[in-house]
């Protein structure tokens, strides 16, 4: 006889208990069942949950080990662990500069072309150790467990050259093993072409195809591959032939889609079966249908829109109503949407993009899961699934976009034990 697992973690008195049981992923109207239980209760062994239910059936079910630890919420609303599935962790320095030229009326064109945007940070991070970047890119995950989050997707993409792409994924490599967020990587050697390849692109795209992306590939450091897909960067074809490439390499594909234009990055995403197709401001119809049709996660970075100046959001309800899966992000970087906070991504989703505050946690959660496919295993709190858990400073989730500007992350439990709050 199987012996009964006893817990080793009780949360009781659970106002709200966010479980996001039920469809997997959400789409349509059922962004707006949160799975919720009243007066809940929560119980893991381990690294998985145990129980779930009322606060009353979880403790009359389970069988509290000698050393388990119990939390009462006090009537506090519970969540799963958040996922950010978009961030650039790994930089060397930050671009409050650019930030300042862009509120004075500069377009992050503008910056680009003069030697600033990405190739400044590529500069920046080829100079650095590899120690100072694990340094930086540890604040900057502190910072996120700090608001909740318990897992990431980490860009490489800094570093453009087959050294600094390498240098950069094994920072990410290295980092989770030690700390507490679980880092799903991704290879972004074609995020912009350098300086010394300017006037030689074909020779650029040969280096990403047949040395960065086998070399990657060889050394297992990439869950996935990433290409900004947009005019004046990548375009189409480009696009087409780098992500094939991964693909036969192994890698899963993301596509950054449709930020700036109209450049049907969307459709190629949805041509390619590709993971997520991210940022989508200017997503067409065609775009929408396709992501709709291949199960593409449509990935939306309001605070990039937000951090650039611009007006124009991704079509959340659009996206939405024709039934796409729809996920959240902070799109952290130095350059155009340095958040940690998926919070603030909330606040920005509801008040700029009118959904509603169930939609966005769906969005920061299963469905999140889903863009970093790992919805089997996080994004719920179901039994049987990764114990990561958000004890939030509020007793109402609405509370989460409504009052925007602080942490509420009172306590973090990663792979059943409290890691921030304690």
């Amino acid at each position: 006889m199987a012996r009964e697992k006893k817990a080793t973690l009780l949360i009781k008195n659970i106002g709200q208990l966010i479980t996001m049981a039920g469809p997997v992923p959400r789409i349509g109207a059922a962004m707006n069942d949160l799975g919720m239980i009243e007066n809940g209760g929560v119980a893991a062994a381990g690294e998985e949950i145990l129980a779930v239910g009322t606060s009353d059936e979880v403790q009359g079910k389970v069988t509290l080990s000698e050393s388990c630890r119990v939390i009462d919420a006090h009537g506090a609303v519970v969540t799963p662990g958040l996922i950010d599935p978009h961030t650039h962790p790994v930089f060397a320095r930050t671009r409050e500069r650019e930030f300042e030229l862009r509120a004075q009326g500069k377009s992050y064109m503008e910056i680009a072309q003069s030697g600033g945007g990405i190739r400044s940070s590529v500069r920046d991070l080829r100079a650095a150790s590899v120690d100072d970047l694990k340094q930086q890119t540890r604040k900057c995950l502190d910072r996120m467990l700090a608001h909740g989050t318990t897992t990431i997707e980490a860009k490489s993409g800094y570093g453009l050259s087959l050294e600094a792409e390498i240098k950069s994924l094994e920072v990410i490599s290295d980092l989770s093993q030690v700390h507490p967020i679980d880092l799903a990587p991704t290879f972004l050697g074609a995020h912009e072409v350098p300086d010394e390849y300017r006037n030689k692109r074909g020779e650029y795209l040969r280096l990403l195809i047949h040395e960065m992306i086998p070399e990657v590939a060889k050394r297992e450091l990439a869950e996935y591959s990433d290409v900004f897909c947009e005019k004046g960067v990548f375009d189409i074809d480009e696009s087409r032939r780098i992500q094939q490439a991964a693909r036969d390499a192994g890698l899963k594909l993301r596509f950054h889609a449709d930020e700036l234009t109209s450049f049907g990055g969307a459709e190629l995403a949805a041509e390619m079966n590709a993971t997520s197709a991210d940022h989508l401001v200017y997503i067409s119809d065609a775009g929408i249908k396709a992501l709709t049709r291949s199960g593409t996660v449509a990935v939306l970075l309001p605070g990039t829109t937000f951090s650039l100046g611009g007006s124009t959001y991704a079509p959340a309800r659009k996206l939405i109503e024709a039934g796409a899966i729809v996920a959240l992000s902070t799109d952290c970087n130095p350059g155009s949407s340095y958040t940690e906070s998926l919070a603030i991504i909330v606040s920005l989703a509801v008040r700029q993009m009118k959904m509603t505050t169930a939609e966005a946690i769906s969005a920061i959660t299963i469905n999140a899961a889903a863009a970093l496919d790992r919805a089997g295993r996080i994004g719920r709190l179901v039994p049987g699934l990764q114990a990561d858990i958000v004890v939030w400073d509020m007793a109402d989730y609405r509370e989460m976009p409504y009052h925007f500007g602080v942490n509420l992350a009172s306590k973090v439990v990663k792979r059943g034990k409290v890691v921030l709050g304690d």
